[in-house]
């Protein structure tokens, strides 16, 4: 009898364990993203239904009125335009209430930062009080139960699918830049097959996904594409057209 209780013990602490770590997995690379229904202060949205069809970035941030989530919002309405024009809806998430949401928004406003000048925001900025969105995005790590691991950014796809994952500490500032060019790569390389290089920027050189070409260099001779070259004959890169 007390072998069985002992066993009882361990399988309700494993699948109590297997069922916590399930629910704070991070959503991998291919994985459809996770859906939710909160409030926000555009009103209650229902993500990613609601921007089916269209390329989504999320951020998230751990609490409002925190001096490095600030400036990445301020940085990130400055860039409102070049994502729209990209065709990207950004979603901004923090664990603190809409009300908190609604008087930081107030807040940064009215603040000229990089001399860029105030901004007004149009995108989302989602509550988050009860960390249910931030445990099915995986953000709320088991070594710690503060919310400072909120910090993540996810690139997901019209199809609603993941397709990069950034993860910043509290004290380092994310860089909207990149995350930019990291977008524009991805619909680069879905747009045209293609792979981008090592440090990579929007109308650099790309490169050919796969080894088409051998070390006989008669080989990228025959092509007749007078953009394409090789620097070896396993990295063969096309020069983008202006």
């Amino acid at each position: 009898m007390k072998n069985v209780a002992i066993l009882i013990a361990i399988l309700f602490f494993s699948a109590s364990h297997a069922w916590s770590q399930g629910t704070n997995n991070i959503p991998l690379l291919g994985d459809n993203a996770p859906s939710f229904t909160a409030e926000s202060t555009t009103g209650k949205i229902s993500f990613p239904k609601d921007y089916a069809g269209s390329w989504k970035i999320l951020f998230s941030h751990p609490a409002d009125f925190t001096p490095v989530c600030s400036s990445e919002l301020l940085e990130l309405g400055a860039m409102q335009n070049d994502f729209n024009k990209l065709g990207v809806k950004l979603v901004v998430l923090s664990t603190d209430p809409l009300e908190s949401h609604q008087n930081w928004v107030k807040s940064m406003e009215t603040l000229n930062y990089n001399d860029k000048g105030p901004v007004k925001f149009n995108f989302p900025l989602v509550a988050d009080p009860d960390r249910s969105v931030s445990k099915k995005y995986g953000m709320m790590h088991p070594s710690t139960n503060s919310t400072k691991d909120v910090r993540g950014v996810f690139i997901i796809d019209p199809q609603n699918i993941v397709r990069a994952i950034f993860f910043y500490p509290m004290s380092v500032g994310r860089n909207m830049d990149e995350i930019k060019r990291t977008l524009v790569a991805l619909q680069t390389t879905d747009k045209l097959g293609v792979y981008t290089p090592a440090n990579w920027v929007p109308g650099g050189d790309v490169m050919l996904p796969s080894t088409k070409y051998t070390s006989d260099q008669n080989d990228l001779a025959k092509v007749n594409d007078p953009d394409m070259y090789q620097l070896i004959w396993y990295m063969t890169f096309k020069k983008m057209k202006e």
